[in-house]
C-alpha cells in the first residue's frame, strides 16, 4: 500500500512539472515571437502616437418653410484645429508663438479670420483698452485661471502680464496681442489631447492647401471637416431664423452640465435659439491614431446624429413679397426726406394664426452677419431690431374697431345709435375730427374713422370697461409667439399711477382712438384683426408648423403652448364691425381707396396714424407720422389677416401698397385670376 501511494504521488509531481514546463515553453515562445520574429513591427507600433478619442460635431437640424422649401441647411467646410498630441507644449512657448503668428498671417493674407475672443483692443491712438460690453470676459482674463490679477488691474496691466506669461517680448504690440488672443483661448478651453482647439472656422481651400504643404512646420495643426450653416437666401426672414455663434463664457457655465463644450456653437437668436434643444444634434466619437510617419487613421465609435428639422409656418413667397414691398415703400419715403422711414408687416392664417410672413425693415443678410456686424450694430436705423415683435406703437385709429365692439357689447351704443360729428368735440373742444360727418352710426364711424363717434363711445364706456375688451382682443399683452416679444401697454388708471401721473376724463377720450398711453406691437395688431375677422376666436400666433426627426419619421410636439381663446363677442357685433371695415377701402376719402378699393377679392381694413416727435439728423425735432393698417380678405369668407406699420410715413397710402403686394402674392392676383397661394406642405404636416 505504501509503495502504491508513493508511485501515485510521483505521477502527480510529474504532471505538475509537465504543466509548468509547458506554460513556460508557451511564454518563452511568445517572447521569442514578440521580441525577435515580430520585434521590429511591434517596436514601430509602440512608437505610434497614443490612440485618442475626439468629438465629432453633429450637423444641426434644417429649417424649412411651410411648403418644404429649405431656408437653413448644412454644408461641409474646413476648420483648422490644434492637436495637442503634436502641437508644441507650454514648455515650447516660443515655437507655439511662431506657429500661431504664421497661421494668423496666412489667414489675413487670404482675407480670413481666426477665433479671437480676448477682451482687449487697441484704440485709435494705439493704446490697449478693454473691449466694450465684455465685463464677464475681462473678469475671467484677470481671474486666477488666466492672469491672477487684482480686480482693479488696467487693460495695460493685463496686456503686460500676457506678454510676460506667453513670452511675447520680442514681438510688436499688434502681433503680441494676436498671438496672446490664441494662447488665451487655448488656456480658456483647457486645450489637451482629449480636447482639441478650433483655431479658425470655415477656411478656404487655399488656406487648407498651404497648411498641408507645410505640415512639417505646422506641427499639430490639422484640418477637420465640419458642418456649417448654409442659407438658401440670407435676406429671407433673418430676424426670424436667427443665427448660430460660438458659446460665450456665461453660456458655457449654464450649459456645461448639458454636454456643451467651450468650442461649441449655439443658437444665438431667432428660431435657432428658441429651438436649440431640437436643432442641436448629438455629437459622435471617433478614435484617431497617428503613426510616426504622420499617417492618420480614424474610426467612429459613436456615429453623430443630426438634429431635428423645424418646419415653419412662413410661406417664402409671401415673406419675400412683404419684405420687398416694405423696402420699396421705405426707400421711396427716405428719398423724399422721411429719414426714419422703416416698418414691419405680419401676415396670419385665420384658421389658427399661423404666421405666413413676418418682415421688418430695414433688414440685413444673415449669411454675412459676422463680417458686417460692426456696421449693422452702429446703423442708426437699427436693422438688427425686429420691429414686428419688439417695437411698440400708439396704434391710432386701428384701435377703433375694438372700441366699437366694446360699445356694442356693453350696450352704450346700438347698431342704429348716432352721434353728431361737427368736427369739434363738444365735451372737449380741443379734440377734433378730420372732417364733418354729421349724424353717423357705428358702421359709418369705422368707414370714415370718425373721432367724435369714438370719443363719445369712450366717454360712456369709461377706461375700465374699454380695457376689458382690449384685453380680450390681446392688445397690450404678449401673444405667446415662440420668439421674444414686447407686451406693450394699454392705457389705464393703474399704469398712469405707476408712472407717477394722474388720470383724467380727457385721457379716456384719447385712449378711445388709440392715443394716450396705448402701445401695441405689429404682431398684436395682426392677431387682433384676425380675431375680428374669424368670428371672435383669438389664437396664439406661431412660427412652428411641426418639428420632425432628422429622417422625418417622427413628429415632436412644440414646447410652446397654443391656445384658442373664445372672446364671446356676439356675431351681430362682429358683423357690424366687419361691415364697417369692408367699407373703408370703398370710401373715396380713404388713403387706401386707390390701392385696395377695387381689389379682387374684396378687402376689409382699418387705417391708423399717430404723431411722434423725431429728432432729425440736423439736430432739430419735428412731429412725424407713423401709419398703420390692419386688413383681412376675402371679406365675407376670410383666409388671411395682416398688420402693416410704416414709421415716418406720409399717409396710410404707404401701408396699403404693402398690403396689396402681400395680397397679390397670396392670391396670385397679378395674372387676373384668383387662386390661393400654394397649399402649405402636404408632406410636411
Amino acid at each position: 500500500m505504501l509503495v502504491g501511494a508513493t508511485v501515485q504521488k510521483s505521477k502527480r509531481l510529474y504532471i505538475v512539472i509537465g504543466i509548468i514546463v509547458a506554460l513556460f515553453s508557451v511564454y518563452l515562445g511568445r517572447m521569442v515571437w514578440v521580441q525577435i520574429i515580430k520585434g521590429e513591427e511591434y517596436a514601430e507600433k509602440a512608437q505610434s502616437v497614443i490612440v485618442r478619442s475626439v468629438n465629432v460635431e453633429a450637423a444641426r437640424g434644417e429649417i424649412l418653410d411651410c411648403n418644404g422649401v429649405p431656408l437653413v441647411t448644412n454644408r461641409q467646410g474646413s476648420s483648422i484645429i490644434f492637436d495637442a498630441s503634436l502641437f508644441p507644449g507650454v514648455d515650447q512657448q516660443e515655437k507655439r508663438n511662431e506657429i500661431i503668428l504664421s497661421l494668423i498671417n496666412l489667414l489675413e493674407a487670404n482675407g480670413e479670420t481666426w477665433i479671437d475672443n480676448i477682451p482687449l483692443v487697441f484704440d485709435e491712438k494705439g493704446n490697449i483698452q478693454f473691449k466694450e460690453d465684455s465685463e464677464a470676459d475681462v473678469a475671467y482674463l484677470k481671474s486666477k485661471d488666466i492672469l491672477h490679477l487684482n480686480d482693479y488691474a488696467t487693460a495695460q496691466n493685463c496686456f503686460d502680464a500676457l506678454i510676460e506669461k506667453f513670452k511675447l517680448q520680442d514681438y510688436s504690440a499688434q502681433d503680441a496681442r494676436k498671438i496672446a488672443s490664441v494662447c488665451y483661448e487655448l488656456k480658456r478651453e483647457i486645450f489637451s489631447i482629449s480636447n482639441p482647439y478650433t483655431f479658425a472656422e470655415d477656411v478656404s481651400t487655399q488656406t487648407v492647401a498651404k497648411i498641408k504643404e507645410n505640415s512639417m512646420f505646422y506641427l499639430g495643426v490639422d484640418v477637420q471637416i465640419v458642418p456649417y450653416r448654409e442659407y438658401a437666401d440670407g435676406t429671407i426672414a433673418p430676424h426670424i431664423l436667427g443665427r448660430v455663434g460660438a458659446l460665450s463664457s456665461e453660456e458655457y457655465e449654464q450649459l456645461k452640465d448639458k454636454g456643451y463644450s467651450l468650442d461649441d456653437s449655439i443658437g444665438k437668436d431667432g428660431i435657432e435659439k428658441a429651438f436649440e434643444s431640437y436643432l442641436r444634434g448629438t455629437d459622435g466619437k471617433k478614435t484617431v491614431t497617428t503613426d510616426k510617419q504622420g499617417n492618420v487613421t480614424s474610426e467612429y465609435t459613436v456615429e453623430p446624429v443630426q438634429g431635428d428639422n423645424i418646419i415653419l409656418t412662413i410661406d417664402t413667397k409671401i415673406q419675400v413679397a412683404a419684405q420687398n414691398a416694405l423696402k420699396e415703400v421705405c426707400d421711396e419715403l427716405q428719398a423724399s426726406g422721411k429719414e426714419f422711414a422703416s416698418g414691419a408687416a405680419v401676415v396670419l392664417d385665420l384658421k389658427d394664426s399661423s404666421i405666413l410672413a413676418c418682415a421688418s425693415y430695414p433688414t440685413f443678410d444673415i449669411s454675412t452677419y459676422s463680417e458686417n456686424y460692426t456696421e449693422l450694430s452702429q446703423d442708426k436705423m437699427s436693422p438688427l431690431w425686429n420691429r414686428a415683435l419688439l417695437s411698440t406703437y400708439a396704434p391710432g385709429s386701428t384701435f377703433k374697431p375694438a372700441m366699437a365692439i366694446a360699445g356694442l357689447e356693453e350696450g352704450v351704443i346700438t347698431p342704429t345709435s348716432t352721434f353728431n360729428c361737427t368736427k369739434t368735440y363738444s365735451r372737449f373742444p380741443e379734440f377734433q375730427c378730420l372732417e364733418y360727418n354729421g349724424e353717423i352710426n357705428v358702421v359709418g364711424a369705422i368707414e370714415h374713422s370718425c373721432n367724435i363717434f369714438f370719443y363719445e363711445t369712450g366717454y360712456y364706456l369709461g377706461i375700465n370697461r374699454m380695457n376689458q375688451y382690449t384685453q380680450k382682443l390681446g392688445l397690450g399683452q404678449k401673444t405667446g409667439v415662440e420668439l421674444p416679444e414686447e407686451s406693450g401697454v394699454i392705457a389705464s388708471i393703474e399704469n398712469r399711477s405707476a408712472m407717477g401721473g394722474e388720470w383724467n376724463v380727457g385721457d379716456t377720450i384719447q385712449a378711445a382712438i388709440g392715443q394716450s398711453d396705448n402701445l401695441v406691437t405689429p404682431i398684436q395688431l395682426a392677431n387682433y384683426c384676425a380675431t375680428i375677422a374669424n368670428g371672435g376666436t383669438r389664437y396664439t400666433p406661431h412660427f412652428i408648423k411641426s418639428i420632425k426627426s432628422a429622417d422625418y419619421s417622427i413628429t415632436y410636439k412644440s414646447p410652446y403652448p397654443r391656445t384658442a381663446y373664445n372672446t364671446g363677442f356676439s356675431q351681430s357685433t362682429l358683423s357690424l364691425v366687419q361691415k364697417g371695415m369692408s367699407l373703408v377701402p370703398q370710401y373715396i376719402g380713404s388713403a387706401t381707396h386707390s390701392i385696395l378699393g377695387s381689389y379682387t377679392p374684396q378687402v376689409a381694413c382699418k387705417t391708423g396714424t399717430a404723431q411722434i416727435w423725431r429728432k432729425l439728423s440736423n439736430g432739430s425735432s419735428e412731429l412725424r407720422v407713423n401709419c398703420f393698417l390692419i386688413s383681412y380678405a376675402p371679406y365675407g369668407n376670410p383666409d388671411i389677416a395682416m398688420a402693416i406699420t410704416i414709421e415716418d410715413a406720409k399717409t396710410s397710402y404707404s401701408t396699403a401698397r404693402v398690403a396689396k403686394a402681400i395680397y397679390d402674392a397670396y392670391f396670385a392676383n397679378s395674372s387676373g385670376t384668383l387662386s390661393a397661394s400654394q397649399n402649405t406642405g402636404t408632406l410636411l404636416q
